[in-house]
């Protein structure tokens, strides 16, 4: 799509909460309806319609791909969550994870895929896929990422280090292939999430004795993904709620993406002066507190939502108001949760 269309959809002064999760939860049985591409696509319109949404945001599910590549590995279906390369990735396993492009997919991809064709035969709505990045994807699958991707800039011949570019290597090419059959089933954008990478992944003191540190660990692979997107006329949302400092911040330019979502560690107006003018800055009332009222009101999420939007138009850089990542149901908050969607929708 045409860039002017993300930039006008800031001049509309447009709402963005990403909370299909709220009403997946709605439905009288949310487990069967996450794995029923109909009934999953129908939540998703539905949500955005609700918020009055020109992009169909789906469930930000940043599981999918740990399950993809280790179920096709043979690792029990209970057993992924808690999976982790203790050791060495061997060839036979990275041989294997090569084939993942004709694997076939999981019932959790299967019910997404079900789920965008479903937004796509709708012409009211943008259709949005969803991917974990690969840094992000790679620290679910070490037991103590920190030291590992630390490592790969001191020495990039130590085993932890290798391991690390192994998985990263890995993740991007199962990425990629995710991308490509959520582009297949009508996304028109994907919606990459990165929010391992941050100042508690990528120490800051790294950062300054090796910027390019940022290049080796992180971009470089997601420009990779990018690309992909690209070569099928698809656009990047870059989602990453992590703390930042201003080097992290500045690298995201040069993935270009149409809107850039950061969370609330990151004071936009503040950032804004760093991000190319070209990418759609997105966010970031504390959505992770929408549960209590005794930890945000409506009330206060009306004039943070105010303020903020106050505060954006004074820096002159396109903005979105949203939240700073998706929106889960909590058991027993379900109301208290949606008063305060629905006050940064209408604020």
């Amino acid at each position: 799509m045409e860039r002017e269309f993300y930039l006008q959809l800031a001049r509309d002064g447009v709402r963005l909460p990403i909370a299909a999760d709220m009403v997946l939860h709605e439905r009288e049985d949310p487990r069967a309806c996450r794995y029923c591409g109909e009934c999953l696509g129908e939540v998703i319109m539905e949500a955005a319609h609700r918020f009055k949404m020109p992009l169909a945001f789906p469930l930000m599910d940043l599981r999918t791909e740990k399950e993809w590549m280790l179920t096709h590995l043979g690792v029990p279906l209970d057993e992924i969550d808690s999976f982790h390369f203790d050791d060495d990735l061997d060839e036979a396993s990275i041989s294997r994870l090569a084939g993942l492009a004709t694997a076939a997919p999981t019932k959790r991809m299967e019910a997404t895929l079900g789920a965008l064709r479903h937004v796509a035969a709708h012409a009211d709505k943008v259709p949005v896929g969803m991917c974990i990045g690969p840094f992000s994807l790679m620290t679910k699958m070490l037991a103590d990422p920190i030291i590992a991707a630390y490592q790969v800039g001191i020495d990039p011949e130590d085993e932890e280090a290798e391991l690390v570019l192994k998985l990263m290597e890995v993740a991007t090419e199962a990425i990629i292939h995710w991308v490509r059959l959520q582009i297949d089933a009508g996304a028109k954008a994907i919606c990459l999430c990165e929010p391992a990478y941050n100042i508690v992944y990528v120490s800051p003191r790294q950062i300054e004795d090796d910027p390019a540190i940022l290049d080796t660990l992180v971009i470089n692979f997601n420009r990779r993904i990018k690309a992909a997107m690209t070569e099928r006329g698809v656009d990047l949302i870059l989602h990453d709620c992590g703390e930042l400092n201003e080097a992290i911040i500045r690298s995201f330019n040069s993935l270009d993406p149409a809107i850039l979502s950061l969370g609330s560690p990151c004071k936009l107006p503040e950032v804004a002066h760093l991000i190319s003018p070209r990418t759609v800055l997105m966010g970031n009332l504390p959505s992770k507190k929408f549960y209590a009222d005794s930890e945000m009101t409506a009330e206060t999420v009306t004039t943070e939502s105010r303020k903020l939007l106050g505060a954006m138009k004074a820096t002159g850089h396109p903005f979105i108001l949203a939240t700073e990542c998706d929106v889960l149901c909590v058991p027993g908050c379900e109301h208290t949760i949606m008063s305060k969607v629905l006050a940064l929708a209408h604020a």
